[in-house]
């Protein structure tokens, strides 16, 4: 009789540990997966709703088919997904084979938080618009200590060998068992990483795994990279960044060292040409609507760094004169003007003829200029016959004007191998807007 009683006793207390063990679960994984303010979560901590199946695969491949083939494929790759991950108390796992698990919404500037846990020889890794990848594996692996195990996680490791960004700028890996917490920032191709409170990847452009001669995509999703090792995944949280403070922190965030200001916000002291066309309107160089012509430094420069802002009324037009003599129109007269020109302009344009190109001879990468009313970050590198262009954190045009050997274009072009001349502005009646230039002589 004793013994059936500390048999029911011995139950009953087994009972109310595992009820209050369950409930301590269930408490933990309501608290997990809440995101802090100005965050929305990318996963519910309850399904896999919001997320389809994709592979290291150009998002081009799906984005170019129809509305109800991407449906349909999205709908057939969950079979596979369904087979590899899992949600348990909270928390997303995957047993290290499968699709990757991607986001059906799409992110052009973010902040991304996310949170993993993972076990020995793993090799696994989080895309960014669809492209491979911030790595995440073993540091403790010797047998690839070769390619860079050895100096953890949290690096760009996709990157040419050599580039910013491709190794992590310290180790921050926690021991395996251990939860590790990512905070990511990428506008356009500009992109920061910090683990575990520490920074490894700062300001570095990620390169294109898919085409390196293009810019990462003007948009695309968060992919959960699944490559042999189970590794699962909490918190995952997600802040889109507005176009305005994209171009705040590229301003803050660059090297200033070396650059000068060229203009004081206040008036056109330093400049010349059409200074009748140009307004000074808070703290900008405006041109007059309904107005033109070219205003100039009064200063010449050879080979530069020039960065400002810019922003364009709806179909605004302009653009920035590179080496103009100071007379005739820079687009021919000078090296080259780059097309400064919103994406509401009417008409059929030719691709030279959109923003940040070299007018008529090299066009530039399109989709990543802000719709008007919003400030770009624009910074332009002129260095003998080459030229990039870089908006908004991404590569748009990077060319060697001594590779048009077109007789027409050269003909049509006579100033585009000067050596020197004058930076401007050339206005085309559009009350475009500049603000915040500097610029860095590199001779």
């Amino acid at each position: 009789m004793r013994k059936r009683i500390l048999k029911t006793r011995t139950f009953i207390i087994l009972a109310v540990i595992t009820s209050l063990f369950v409930q301590g679960m269930s408490a933990d994984a309501a608290e997990l997966n809440v995101p802090p303010k100005g965050f929305k979560a990318l996963f519910n901590g309850k399904n896999l709703s919001g997320w389809y199946g994709w592979s290291t695969k150009n998002p081009e491949d799906l984005w170019s088919m129809s509305a109800d083939d991407q449906a349909a494929y999205k709908k057939k790759s969950l079979e596979d997904v369904n087979q590899h991950w899992s949600v348990q108390d909270g928390i997303l796992v995957n047993d290290g084979h499968g699709l990757y698990l991607t986001s059906e919404e799409e992110f052009s500037n973010f902040e991304l938080l996310i949170d993993y846990k993972t076990v020995p020889k793993a090799d696994s890794g989080i895309y960014l618009k669809a492209v491979p990848q911030v790595q995440i594996w073993d540091y403790t692996e010797e047998a690839k200590f070769g390619i860079g195990a050895d100096k953890g996680s949290g690096g760009l490791w996709n990157n040419s060998k050599g580039a910013k960004g491709k190794d992590p700028l310290v180790r921050a890996d926690k021991p395996f068992g251990e939860w590790n917490s990512f905070r990511i920032r990428q506008i356009g191709s500009r992109t920061w990483v910090w683990m575990n409170g520490k920074l490894l990847v700062d300001n570095a452009i990620m390169e294109n795994y898919f085409d390196r001669s293009r810019p990462l995509f003007p948009q695309g999703p968060i992919q959960l990279q699944t490559h042999g090792g189970e590794i699962s995944w909490r918190n995952v949280f997600v802040r889109e960044i507005s176009p305005d403070e994209a171009t705040d922190i590229l301003r803050e965030s660059a090297d200033d060292k070396g650059f000068v200001s060229i203009f004081n916000g206040k008036d056109l002291s330093g400049w010349q040409g059409a200074t009748a066309s140009y307004d000074v309107v808070d703290g900008a160089i405006q041109c007059r609507k309904g107005t033109g012509g070219n205003l100039f430094t009064e200063k010449e420069y050879s080979d530069f760094v020039v960065r400002l802002e810019i922003k364009t009324p709806p179909a605004g037009n302009n653009g920035l004169a590179i080496r103009y003599p100071g007379k005739g129109n820079p687009a021919f007269d000078g090296m080259t003007e780059l097309q400064v020109l919103d994406v509401e302009y009417p008409g059929k344009l030719a691709p030279y003829q959109f923003h940040g190109s070299a007018y008529s001879m090299v066009p530039a990468h399109r989709g990543y200029l802000y719709p008007a009313g919003h400030w770009n970050y624009q910074e332009v590198t002129v260095v003998g016959s080459k030229i990039k262009v870089e908006l908004n954190g991404s590569v748009i045009l990077d060319c060697d004007l001594a590779d048009v050997t077109d007789e027409a274009k050269i003909k049509q072009h006579p100033g585009k191998d000067l050596k020197s001349g004058f930076f401007g502005f050339a206005g085309h009646n559009d009350p475009v807007q500049f603000r915040n230039i500097t610029i860095k002589e590199l001779k």
